[in-house]
């Protein structure tokens, strides 16, 4: 008989829930700066609905694709986000915006190729540690390959220039061979060669060097490089235990820069205080814990280990923008989760909860399933044992 599948709905009720916080934040942060660049307090907003709902439909159609149909689209996906990547550093395709060329704009829509670019590279890595599970701990057979399809990805990110989503890529990659068996040597060796380039990379453009001596000092400059983190400080000790009140926060009156995007859980913290901070951690915690159990139950390599990356991915996005907002990390550029106002980074997330869904769906009865089948293979031959033996005798 067919089997019911059922999804993880703790983790269903944290993504809508995230993303419904999101839309409410999106509104609050941008009222002010939509009313005075268009005219149209709710337009940002409006925006973030027609996002939210699209991504709902997102998440549905990747909860009902069988992930395993998904190994055969490695391939094709690569090709495209490789060419998209290309595609975007060129004018007129990729649109220049203060001075970095990182989306497509196509009328009222904008797509950022990176975001699709991650996920192609989690499904890559999937595939690849599947078929060479046994060879992942040697570097020319196991690592290597998996570092030069992701250099080439962080590469072409980083020409945009976008440096955040480029070492995304590169962490990404190296937390989910580890966690495959790559051996921690090799790793450690890759770290300590990547460390010099990345510092060439801060010191060869100026803002990143401000960047970096704001965030061991921002108040150095605090009309300057470091007024950003600072207006974030403000916000995020204005809040207290139980924040101003939803819609009443003072640092998004043109102090904060774009509080409806990178640095909105400083909006949060402002107008939500500490209990508000403290909620949205904790559904992000469930959220990570939920989607590493979905790769610990999942019924085989492939649905493990893209369950594993799409949670990894999800969690260093996280953890950056609270880095950051916080003052914990430098200033980059990632978005907050299902949260940050975006159409084509919330897609693609909604898209990764949705796939995340469906493995769940298979793992633990088809986990049984296997189970029984070992179970009978055991019998039988246990059975075609006992009549060779009756025969022998």
């Amino acid at each position: 008989m067919p089997r019911k599948l059922t999804p993880d709905l703790p983790l269903f009720g944290v993504v809508v829930s995230l993303v419904c916080i999101g839309v409410v934040m999106v509104y609050s942060a941008s009222a002010i700066v939509a009313a005075d660049r268009f005219h149209d307090p709710f337009f940002f907003l409006k925006k973030q609905l027609f996002w939210a709902m699209l991504g709902l439909a997102v998440l549905w159609a990747g909860m009902l694709f069988d992930y395993r149909r998904l190994e055969p689209l490695v391939t094709p996906l690569l090709v495209v986000s490789f060419a998209l990547l290309m595609l975007v550093l060129v004018p007129p395709f990729g649109q220049s915006i203060n001075g970095t060329r990182r989306w497509f704009h196509v009328g009222p829509v904008s797509f950022q190729p990176v975001e699709l670019a991650k996920f192609s590279l989690v499904l890559y890595l999937a595939a690849f540690l599947t078929r060479r599970q046994e060879s992942v701990a040697r570097f020319t057979e196991g690592l290597l390959p998996v570092l030069l399809v992701a250099g080439g990805m962080a590469a072409l990110t980083l020409l945009q220039p976008d440096l955040g989503n480029s070492l995304a890529l590169i962490i990404l990659t190296l937390a989910l061979a580890y966690l495959a068996g790559a051996r921690v040597h090799h790793m450690a060796l890759i770290a300590g060669a990547a460390l010099p380039v990345v510092i060439a990379l801060i010191a060869m453009k100026p803002y990143r060097w401000r960047r970096m001596v704001a965030f061991m000092d921002p108040w150095d400059d605090p009309r300057g490089i470091g007024f950003q983190i600072i207006q974030s400080f403000l916000a995020l000790g204005s809040g207290g235990w139980l924040g101003v009140g939803l819609g009443d926060s003072k640092q998004k009156l043109f102090y904060l820069p774009e509080p409806y995007t990178d640095f909105i859980f400083s909006i949060i913290g402002e107008e939500l205080g500490l209990v508000g901070t403290t909620a949205i951690l904790t559904l992000f915690a469930l959220l990570i814990w939920r989607g590493l159990r979905v790769g610990l139950r999942a019924p085989d390599a492939f649905g493990a280990y893209l369950a594993l990356g799409l949670t990894i991915m999800l969690a260093t996005q996280t953890l950056v923008n609270i880095g950051v907002v916080t003052g914990a990390l430098p200033t980059k550029g990632l978005p907050l989760p299902f949260i940050s106002f975006g159409g084509s980074a919330l897609l693609m997330t909604m898209f990764s909860a949705g796939v995340l869904l469906n493995i769940s769906q298979h793992g633990a009865g088809d986990r049984e399933l296997y189970s029984r089948a070992g179970d009978r293979e055991r019998y039988s031959r246990a059975g075609d044992r006992e009549r060779y033996s009756r025969r022998s005798a």
